[in-house]
């Protein structure tokens, strides 16, 4: 019978987490404030010091701790970067692992980015376009440049994040190309293919600036889907479709 099911015992650790985080969530511990002392707490949760510990790492890696060696633990508050920080090393490994998970991130990507600059071009004001604009300058301007041509595309891409204003896409975008840069950096370095992404890139640009939010997410999808093609391309024919991509986008 259902209802005779055995009990799951939870580790003591758990509970105290559980204790810590909502002291933590109510303000008891507030953002900038210090945690009590590992005496203080074993003290006042009756358990011994290895359970606190244990509990204190779990804060600190669900990033709303920062433990320094002789000081007393602080209580942070977590931005959206930080949180995308948290899992940046687990993402890459899950890509360089994983046989699916290359294709689930661009998946991911195109979905939110074309999402996303839709909320861009309704909101982006003469100052934002004036940024992107220099933005797409500084990529065309970096062509001869590999390493700095792809901080420039990647720098496009992020500051139509932070146009929408919604902190979660600024920093998911950065930590998506962030992690794809880490897992395969001839995926966002192609040579040759320049030329075709500053053209994109402007397409993109021109329709924020018109206020087309339907064009704008095309261009957005015309431009990733293009680009995913070329990394399965990659992927699959190894180096010498590397070359091979390289000479097409001459």
């Amino acid at each position: 019978m259902p209802s005779m099911l055995p009990i799951k015992r939870r580790k003591l650790s758990n509970d105290v987490l559980d204790r810590l985080v909502s002291a933590i969530t109510s303000a008891e511990f507030p953002p900038g404030s210090q945690m009590p002392s590992e005496r203080e707490l074993m003290l006042r949760l009756d358990v011994g010091r290895p359970v606190v510990r244990e509990a204190m790492q779990k804060l600190e890696q669900m990033g709303l701790l920062r433990i320094s060696h002789g000081e007393r633990a602080r209580v942070v508050n977590p931005t959206p970067n930080d949180v995308v920080e948290q899992v940046s090393g687990a993402m890459v490994m899950m890509l360089a692992t994983g046989s699916r998970a290359l294709d689930d991130l661009k998946e991911a990507r195109l979905l939110m980015e074309t999402g996303m600059v839709r909320i861009a071009t309704r909101r982006a004001t003469g100052a934002d376009l004036d940024r992107l604009a220099q933005a797409h300058r500084n990529l065309a301007a970096a062509r001869a440049n590999t390493e700095r041509f792809v901080a420039c595309d990647m720098a496009f891409h992020c500051l139509i994040a932070e146009i929408s204003g919604n902190q979660l896409f600024a920093a998911v975008t950065r930590g998506m190309l962030d992690w794809m840069s880490r897992f395969k950096r001839e995926l966002v370095s192609v040579r040759g293919a320049d030329r075709i992404t500053i053209a994109e890139h402007e397409k993109i640009y021109r329709a924020i600036a018109a206020g087309d939010a339907d064009g704008a997410a095309a261009a957005m999808a015309e431009h990733l889907l293009r680009a995913n093609s070329l990394y399965s391309q990659l992927l699959k024919e190894g180096p010498q479709a590397h070359d091979t991509a390289s000479r097409e986008g001459n």
